[in-house]
């Protein structure tokens, strides 16, 4: 059967990614990264449960620690604020880490040619966060060619981003039908217990759920 790398922190994008990368008729070897984030607990947490309930092939985790000592991020930087939702704003986020997923593409491209995988999944959506520039179809279309040429795979490795054009509330509609547990997921930029209800992520994740006439399964503070 063929193997897929994907890239599973434990929210709801990446889940749902998981579970379309097995629709596919992948095996799935998940890969998590711990960073110094603020809910690095509770997203190791999610992601070792998702992967267990999808049946993964295997679980590598593995340690980020430049991001923290990099900063320049809320998440990885406990004194800069993460910014609660306030509507559409321009500019790049506070919660913007500065070239995450070309380091993190980086690393699952090196564990897909060492397990011989054919695809490496990856959950970049850029319809509801505008201001992420490693998320961009262009970036991918870019890494891509960086893939093909700095590899010996064969058959080469494919970036899979089924996503990238799609909205929360496709995401979810989609998840619905593959069964997705949503209730294991976590998509809070700051607590580890009770979701806050109102960071950016908290709010697209919430909103989706509405849209869709669905319970969140997941607690929030507000």
């Amino acid at each position: 059967m063929k193997k897929a790398v994907c890239l599973l922190s434990g929210g709801m994008d990446s889940t749902t990614l998981a579970y379309v990368a097995k629709d596919m008729g992948y095996e799935v070897i998940a890969l998590h990264f711990t960073y110094g984030q603020r809910t690095e607990s509770k997203e190791r947490e999610c992601a070792r449960a998702v992967a267990k309930r999808l049946g993964a092939l295997d679980f590598v985790e593995i340690s980020l620690e430049h991001f923290k000592k990099i900063g320049a991020s809320s998440l990885t930087d406990t004194s800069i604020p993460v910014e609660e939702y306030a509507g559409e704003e321009e500019g790049i986020p506070s919660t913007y880490v500065p070239f995450r997923n070309g380091n993190l593409l980086a690393i699952a491209t090196s564990l897909a040619e060492a397990r011989r995988a054919e695809a490496v999944f990856i959950g970049v959506q850029t319809g509801d966060y505008p201001g992420y520039p490693d998320c961009r179809p262009e970036f991918i279309e870019a890494f891509q060619r960086a893939v093909d040429l700095g590899t010996a795979a064969d058959p080469r490795i494919v970036l899979m981003t089924p996503f990238v054009r799609m909205s929360k509330v496709d995401i979810i509609r989609t998840g619905i039908a593959l069964g997705v547990p949503y209730e294991l997921t976590w998509s809070c930029y700051q607590e580890n217990d009770r979701a806050c209800g109102v960071c950016s992520s908290c709010h697209y994740r919430r909103e989706a759920f509405r849209e869709l006439g669905l319970e969140d399964p997941i607690e929030y503070e507000v």
